[in-house]
């Protein structure tokens, strides 16, 4: 008896390390899972305790090379030295042209972003809004958080404008109603992770438009390179970003018009400067991305997670644009800047191996379109594949361990022949007559799923240093908000 029951109780043993084991398999083939925001999540208010996590690409290779899967410091070979006054613990220099990366520090360091987030918002909307589309302003625009260029209800923006308080003022209400425009904050920031994910920015994941700090979100300075490369390639952003001030127009019975300068201070103090973004909470710290041409060569430096003393992160850009700019052009880097097609590589699921290597001859030859069509299936279905057959595994294997069970039981029960004298009952444990069929063994229902609880109060997100004040009823045009008609304007 001891045996017999041993016998389904090893089934369902194997049966659940069967399982185990295809779950793993399973996850194994989806690979890694890509990083979320989490809004339900406190809202970060200062760094990250230790060091930020370490990103990867979807399939667990370092973007850019191997030399790049570093938290510390690596730097060309034959490179000068590196220049003094780097605090950041995070920043990149690369050559924009040739993609080489010559220096870096925690390339891939998945910081908090804060305003150099707004890159990525550009860069992902010019394609999709009109530049002449008039945006009017909400109470949501004017009530946002943080660093405001003065949007009020009821004002009328020009995308174009937007795009120019979003990078020159670092307007958060100025990307939200860019958002608003292209369909809405969630739309938005779906757009733009899968910007990023196209680009090869595998550390970066949206959670705002604006950058404003929210659990999960985060970047890299392998990953603002990128970006920031992109953006100076479209020349409308180039444009915008190399813009030294613009004007809001005024909205009548409210504010006159008045005038936003661009944040970038080296536009002005570093010859062939191409644009900068900066960035400031209190969980991010300061970032600053930046780019540089000279004799032909372009230059882009990204930093992340710095303090303000001893040296600015503008200062440290400026000096590491200076030592990148004394580097040989033809200098091997450490690692590279990938492009969108080396992107598609490394999220595409890993290639099933053909039975033909070339051998197959006439029979390969014949049939291209089959294979393609094959080879696209498998490279779209691939990851859709694998629940379901995990699913129909599972069903098979409680179906074989069911039955095994079954059988088991009706084995178990014998009869035993009974005495044959009048009167006299069966021995106990005898079939006297035929009794219901045995039942299958009752498997347990799923717990029902439960709902999430209720989000938690998100806290007071870090705020940019500079704020833009809105204008005083009766300033006159062109002048800044709280400035006396005619006083020099300063940037909000």
């Amino acid at each position: 008896m001891g045996g017999r029951r041993a016998g389904p109780l090893l089934l369902w043993t194997v049966a659940l390390a069967v399982l185990l084991v295809l779950c793993g398999g399973g996850a194994a083939l989806a690979g890694p899972a890509r990083p979320t925001v989490d809004p339900t999540a406190p809202t970060p208010t200062s760094p990250y305790p230790g060091r930020p996590p370490q990103g990867e690409a979807p399939d667990g290779s370092t973007a850019g090379g191997d030399e790049l899967d570093t938290r510390g410091l690596v730097v060309a070979d034959g490179a000068p030295p590196l220049p003094a006054g780097l605090i950041a613990p995070a920043w990149l220099v690369a050559d924009a042209g040739t993609g080489q990366v010559l220096a870096a520090r925690d390339p891939h360091g998945r910081y908090y972003p804060a305003s150099t987030l707004k890159t990525l918002t550009m860069l992902t909307l010019l394609p999709v809004l009109d530049p002449a589309t008039v945006v009017v302003g909400t109470v949501e625009d004017e009530n946002i958080e943080g660093t405001r260029v003065g949007i009020v209800v009821g004002g009328r923006y020009p995308v174009q404008l937007l795009y120019q308080a979003l990078m020159l003022a670092s307007g958060n209400d100025a990307a939200n109603a860019l958002a608003r425009a292209a369909g809405g904050v969630p739309r938005t920031v779906a757009a733009m992770n899968a910007k990023a994910e196209a680009l090869g920015a595998f550390d970066t994941v949206a959670g705002t438009p604006s950058g404003l700090d929210v659990a999960g979100q985060s970047s890299s300075v392998y990953d603002l390179a990128l970006i920031f490369r992109a953006l100076l390639a479209d020349p409308r952003a180039a444009a915008v970003l190399r813009t030294p001030s613009a004007v809001m127009p005024a909205v009548p019975g409210r504010f006159h018009g008045y005038q936003i300068q661009n944040k970038n201070p080296l536009l002005a103090s570093y010859p062939g400067n191409l644009g900068a973004k900066n960035g400031f909470t209190h969980a991010a710290r300061h970032g600053f991305v930046t780019a540089a041409e000279r004799g032909g060569r372009r230059l882009v430096v990204s930093i992340l997670g710095s303090e303000a003393t001893p040296l600015r992160a503008p200062d440290q850009a400026a000096r590491l644009l200076d030592w990148g700019f004394s580097v040989p052009a033809r200098t091997d880097g450490v690692g590279r800047l990938i492009d969108p097609a080396e992107a598609a590589a490394l999220t595409a699921p890993p290639t099933i191996p053909r039975h033909d290597d070339g051998s197959a001859g006439a029979n390969a030859a014949a049939s291209p379109a089959a294979d393609d069509v094959v080879a696209e299936v498998a490279d779209t279905s691939a990851p859709m594949l694998v629940p379901v057959v995990l699913a129909a595994l599972a069903v098979a294997v409680v179906t074989l361990v069911a039955g095994a069970t079954l059988i088991g039981r009706r084995r178990a029960v014998r009869p035993v022949p009974t005495s044959g004298v009048s009167g006299v009952h069966p021995a106990a444990g005898s079939r006297r007559s035929p009794g219901p069929p045995p039942r299958s063994a009752d498997l347990p229902a799923d717990a029902p799923g439960t709902e999430p609880g209720p989000a938690e109060p998100a806290g007071r997100r870090g705020e940019e240093p500079p704020r833009a004040e809105r204008p005083a009823p009766g300033s006159t045009p062109g002048s800044t908000p709280g400035s006396t008609p005619g006083s020099p304007s300063t940037p909000p």
